[in-house]
């Protein structure tokens, strides 16, 4: 054998020798040999790539309120991608795409030509990069035992790499592959596929992707930290136009375009989609929280299965919802410093002041506690810290303001701001059509619609009445206003008990119980509940969807036990529809990723009270706007009542801590509420503090713009009554003494008791 045999005998040897190494381990990584190279997807995963995705929420008229993920994804067809995003992907990745299937050889060879001139670039196809994306090749998972070796992982995962690459190739078409991978690389940002990319970087949709602006996308895809135009705009532009020259060489563009583009700037119009912002963000949290537990309870994953969640709310509504609470609130806030400039407004019921509050506050929080874990506890040296100004940023009614302040007078800050909580809902059908938890999510994230539990004062009145009404007691009886008094044991204590009214006048007349329930005198409420019993009202309470607790006192007549708006505006909407309670619900169904509809809800319903019961509360109601002295005829003030009507019901807790207004429509109920943080925090009078000057506003100015805009199906008319009553409605008119004038009662809303109120 000639010396150049033998050269060639060796080559064709280590070459065979070298092919038969690869296939073996090849079929050695393929089937996970003694656990020593970690698991490949089988053919399902192949077929059905599991990749996070982000669930997203709709609101009933197909508008996106927001996302629940941990990966920003909302993937996309090849067809809807840019085209201009196609070809910058593939004159940077991989120019031979079309061509190869799977493994780019003449790519892999001329790797090491690259590595000669110090050009760092990879070899990875663009199918390979899907591969390592879609089944993790390099995470810990997938190493096995020697993918800890060092030089090892880095064979596996490009040998399961090439193997799955091939493998994906023969399932899916190279239009498919390019969708794949641009709906699973992360741009930084937390955005993750081209969808959102296009949004966080530009505002725009990924089909509408000019050449610069994909350009400066698929560069990040290189190293997104490194060339984000946020921390390293210069960077950014430069690989921009790197990408940009690439066009240029491979004739996608002309060299005048490339001229011209280089020139223009990135352009950025960039924000990224946080939870705290956005439309119905309390809903959102709440929604999140109830999802959860849903998922949970059906092996789902929230933040990664990609579900469609389609919710009640009218985003419509929703922004009108919104806008009336920011238009009232910060008129009324500035009221309520004006009303206690240059003093504290953390009062006892004696109305001196609380004192050490912020500092009994500041123990509550999470900094005080780190603090005392830090230095232990009543150590002098946690409020010196308490009381260093550092930079924060703090809300106020006319934007965020950067400002230097301590942790302990921030505290003080928001102290002084008064909350809300306001949802709507369609009585008929239980859908939830506006929520609004309270005035700013991104700095109370408090949600004052079901968290919260406030005392609703006279707002519990029509179930009293609703009580006597059912019992057979006629609308038209006459009941006296004059003191009466209630004795009843409570806690092992005989308790005597005579309810006054707002203005500590007993007017000595005679009213019906239309005109009782809109004028909200207290005694009145007070013997209606001696006729039918403490029991009976805490029963109807119950039956028309009140589920939380309710003393079983007298005083709850008044509105003493704590109720949230949740449920008192299910409460309402029985009266609406025909007396059957109608679950409250936020979900009408939810769809999995590939479209299957997985959850459709059907609201529970229940029999309250008889339909004539219900027509006469609805008359009663409107009374509030109707009858002389009404305390919702503050509503008149809004342009809702062309043709239209409207019922209502306010109530303010004792000191006037909480404000609440309870209004109706032919379409929508709807439940407010107002109040401090603390129930120290409040107004001193009627004038500022009752209901229907803090919470009745909402409502008012709500309706206005919901009449008002023509893209709603709501409209003005009136409620429709049974064609037959036995129960008499029509109750005659009689002179009445004039003690007090209406304009008195009116300004004189009812409250509760001081001593009922528990601070």
């Amino acid at each position: 054998m000639n010396k150049y045999t033998r050269y060639v005998v060796i080559i064709w040897t280590l070459f065979i020798g070298g092919l038969y190494t690869l296939f073996l381990w090849t079929v050695l990584i393929r089937f996970n040999y003694l656990g020593a190279f970690g698991d490949m997807p089988d053919l399902v995963k192949l077929e059905n790539p599991k990749n996070e995705l982000a669930s997203e929420v709709y609101s009933s008229d197909g508008v996106l309120l927001g996302k629940y993920f941990r990966e920003n994804r909302s993937p996309v067809s090849y067809s809807e991608i840019s085209p201009n995003v196609i070809n910058a992907l593939v004159t940077t990745e991989d120019i031979r795409f079309r061509d190869h299937a799977g493994i780019d050889l003449k790519g892999m060879f001329a790797i090491f030509y690259y590595m000669a001139k110090g050009d760092q670039r990879g070899s990875s196809t663009i199918t390979q990069q899907l591969a390592k994306n879609l089944f993790k090749t390099r995470g810990v998972q997938k190493k096995g035992v020697l993918g800890y070796l060092p030089g090892f992982n880095i064979v596996i995962a490009k040998v399961k790499e090439w193997e799955l690459a091939i493998s994906l190739e023969k399932m899916y078409t190279k239009n498919e592959i390019l969708a794949l991978y641009l709906n699973t690389v992360d741009f930084g940002s937390n955005s993750f596929g081209i969808k959102v990319a296009a949004k966080t970087f530009f505002q725009t949709s990924q089909d509408s992707l000019s050449i610069p602006q994909a350009a400066m996308l698929v560069g990040l895809l290189k190293a997104p930290t490194s060339y984000s135009p946020i921390l390293n705009p210069e960077n950014c532009l430069n690989r921009r136009n790197t990408v940009l020259e690439l066009l240029f060489e491979n004739k996608f563009i002309t060299q005048i375009q490339l001229n011209t583009l280089k020139r223009q700037p990135i352009g950025l119009n960039y924000e990224v989609e946080n939870h705290s912002e956005g439309s119905a963000t309390y809903f959102r949290t709440m929604l999140s929280k109830y999802l959860q537990e849903w998922c949970k309870e059906n092996n789902k994953d929230l933040y990664g299965d990609g579900l469609k969640i389609y919710t009640t709310i009218d985003s419509r509504m929703q922004s009108h919802a919104e806008a009336a609470v920011a238009e009232h609130m910060k008129v009324l806030q500035r009221r309520f410093n004006k009303h206690w400039e240059g003093e504290k407004p953390w009062r006892y019921q004696n109305k001196t002041e609380i004192p050490n509050f912020i500092e009994d506050a500041a123990k509550k929080t999470d900094r005080y506690k780190a603090l005392e874990a830090k230095y232990g506890k009543g150590d002098d040296s946690i409020m010196t810290e308490l009381k260093k100004p550092v930079k924060m940023t703090v809300f106020s009614w006319d934007g965020d303001i950067d400002t230097l302040m301590s942790p302990y007078d921030s505290i003080a800050y928001y102290k002084h701001f008064l909350h809300t909580g306001f949802m709507t809902m369609d009585p008929y059908s239980g859908h939830i059509k506006t929520w609004v938890g309270g005035i700013n999510y991104k700095h109370f994230q408090y949600d004052h619609v079901q968290q919260s539990k406030r005392q609703p004062g006279s707002s519990f009145k029509p179930f009293v009445y609703a009580t006597a009404i059912s019992q057979g007691i006629s609308p038209c009886t006459l009941v006296p206003d004059l003191p009466i008094t209630f004795e009843y044991e409570e806690d092992g204590k005989h308790i005597i008990w005579t309810p006054r009214n707002a203005d500590w006048v007993y007017s000595g007349d005679s009213l019906n119980l239309r005109q009782g329930m809109a004028r909200s005198i207290n005694t009145i409420a007070a013997r209606v509940t001696k006729m039918v019993g403490t029991e009976e009202v805490i029963e109807m309470a119950h039956k028309l969807g009140i589920q939380s607790e309710l003393r079983p006192v007298p005083s709850v007549c008044l509105g003493s036990s704590d109720v949230n708006v949740f449920e008192m505006v299910g409460a309402y909407s029985t009266f609406l529809n025909k007396g059957v309670w109608t679950e409250p619900i936020f979900i009408e169904r939810i769809e999995d990723n590939s479209g299957n509809i997985i959850y459709e809800a059907v609201p529970k319903r229940k029999d309250a009270v008889s339909e004539e019961v219900a027509a006469v509360m609805v008359h009663m109601l409107k009374g509030g706007t109707e009858e002389r002295g009404g305390t919702s005829q503050a509503l008149f003030q809004y342009d809702i009542f062309r043709g239209n009507e409207m019922g209502g019901k306010t109530g303010t807790s004792s000191n006037y801590s909480d404000g609440w207004f309870m209004g109706v429509s032919t379409r929508l109920v709807g439940g407010v509420w107002v109040g401090g943080e603390d129930r120290s925090i409040h107004f001193r009078t009627s004038a500022t503090g009752e209901g229907s000057k803090t919470a009745l506003p909402i409502f008012g100015l709500f309706m206005e713009k919901v009449y008002a805009d023509t893209t709603l199906d709501i409209k003005m008319g009136r409620f429709k009554m049974p064609s037959k009553l036995s129960i008499n409605i029509n109750c005659p008119r009689r002179p009445e003494r004039e003690v007090v004038d209406s304009l008195a009662i009116m300004e004189e809303e009812d409250q509760l008791p001081e001593e009922e109120i528990v601070e």
